[in-house]
């Protein structure tokens, strides 16, 4: 019987072994989507305790505390954080077969060096061993990212954002980390929302252009993607959680905005046609930048309504969606093909059941840079080894592996970067499988850069951080 997580932990094969002690252990990390607060990592953060840089934002943990019978005052209420970590040290040894057991086992191994298992008993030792380490200067913010040998983190950020805590970050000649901003135009996509005339307002002042038509919202836009450009930024991103893919005509789309603007009641259909045009109006604008856009389609957000109301949205009452989207994102794909206007794109799913054919679809649009459409990283509730191994499996069969631009955290929390050693392991355990089966010639030396690439290389050139 193999050790509890020990150094070959997820790792099958002898070839799986090699592939990652010699080739991915080491490499730099790219966390190219997060939701990391610059302003966290510009003034350097401490933290008081390991309930507020462990639980605090984790959404995960929280949706298993529920599960687990946790009243929410230890979840996200106002009860004592010691008394929160304590629930969470009963939860874990419940938590067989979820990822969440690894996930917090490496985070206690690789952060505070702890190698004993989380419970109760076990809980004094821990709380008292990780809070005197996160007392000292190598447990602030920026050190914790430098630890993780982070090369270069991609926040998400609203456009009229002013991120200077970005352009403080840059200044910064002791962070040797890149944290550059994503472009996140959510207020610019939900024409419906009560709150999209409050968004416009602010979008005109900033960009000191009247918006009184669709067009000028375009033109506004585009002075915060050319702002955001200049701080670094190399991606947008979108969440899709409905059909998004309606023709209509620009006289139509400006009549849609228009209602949107005094807020008057839409429609299902006037709904997608805007967000069809406001799609293909940003798509050109990243092509133009040289920026990748990516596309997070597939979640029912803010499920518990009762909860939604007691402590708002992103705290874990999200799940997954089960519309069908291969028509609409293959005509917009196409759309913006069609006059050389689309740009490099990521495109991830929430439901399993989409991955042939989110697969098969990237297919239809590479060209011009290797890799150009991507098929995401197991995203949500597919970043668990099942929901990886089986990502990595489509892909292979489908397209190429050896250009997948890897792993990201899509997370909250500082500690999360070991999900990418989590990745690795399964990486290189998936082909250490097919080369052990004679699937594949032991080539160590193709072998050790494919997983060097897809670790670090290809995004690192898909993005161009050639800093």
């Amino acid at each position: 019987m193999k050790a509890f997580m020990d150094k070959d932990f997820l790792l099958e094969t002898e070839t799986a072994k090699m592939l990652y002690h010699n080739f991915a252990k080491d490499m730099p990390i790219i966390d190219y989507h997060c939701h990391l607060s610059a302003k966290e990592i510009a003034e350097n953060k401490t933290f008081s305790n390991l309930t507020e840089i462990w639980l605090k934002e984790d959404h995960y943990k929280w949706r298993a505390l529920r599960s687990n019978g946790v009243d929410e005052k230890w979840v996200t209420g106002d009860g004592e954080e010691r008394e929160k970590f304590n629930k969470w040290a009963e939860t874990v040894p419940y938590l067989l077969g979820n990822p969440l057991y690894h996930w917090t086992h490496l985070e206690l191994k690789r952060v505070f060096n702890v190698e004993k298992t989380l419970n109760p008993v076990t809980a004094d030792e821990i709380w008292n061993h990780c809070n005197e380490l996160l007392g000292t200067s190598s447990f602030t913010a920026q050190e914790l990212i430098k630890s993780f040998n982070v090369d270069s983190l991609c926040t998400t950020d609203d456009p009229l954002d002013d991120l200077k805590y970005h352009k403080k970050i840059q200044e910064n000649v002791n962070l040797n980390v890149k944290v550059l901003p994503t472009f996140r135009p959510d207020g610019a996509l939900t024409v419906e929302s009560p709150s999209f005339y409050e968004w416009i307002g602010k979008l005109e002042e900033l960009s000191n252009i009247q918006i009184d038509s669709f067009s000028n919202l375009v033109k506004a836009i585009e002075t915060r993607v050319d702002y955001f450009n200049k701080a670094g930024c190399r991606l947008s991103d979108h969440g899709l959680d409905s059909n998004f893919y309606l023709e209509a005509s620009e006289e139509e789309v400006n009549a849609i905005f228009l209602k949107g603007l005094a807020n008057k009641a839409l429609n299902n259909e006037e709904k997608i046609q805007y967000k069809t045009a406001m799609l293909k109006s940003l798509g050109k604008l990243y092509r133009q930048y040289g920026w990748a856009m990516q596309l997070h389609i597939g979640a029912i957000r803010n499920n518990n309504t009762r909860m939604f109301e007691k402590i708002g949205s992103n705290t874990g009452f999200d799940s997954i969606a089960d519309f069908t989207y291969a028509a609409d994102l293959s005509h917009l794909l196409d759309s913006l093909n069609a006059d050389n206007s689309l740009p490099k794109s990521i495109i991830y799913n929430l439901n399993p059941r989409d991955n042939y054919m989110i697969a098969s679809m990237i297919g239809n649009f590479q060209g011009e840079v290797s890799g150009k459409i991507q098929f995401g990283t197991a995203w949500w509730f597919n970043d668990q080894r099942n929901g990886m191994v089986d990502q990595i499996n489509v892909l292979a069969n489908c397209g190429m592996l050896s250009n997948f631009v890897g792993m990201l955290t899509d997370s909250r929390s500082l500690l999360s970067f070991t999900r990418h050693e989590y990745f690795r392991r399964i990486l290189c355990n998936v082909i250490g499988e097919w080369v052990e089966k004679g699937e594949y010639p032991e080539d160590i030396e193709i072998l050790g850069n494919i997983v060097k690439n897809i670790c670090y290389f290809n995004v690192k050139n898909y993005l161009e951080l050639n800093f």
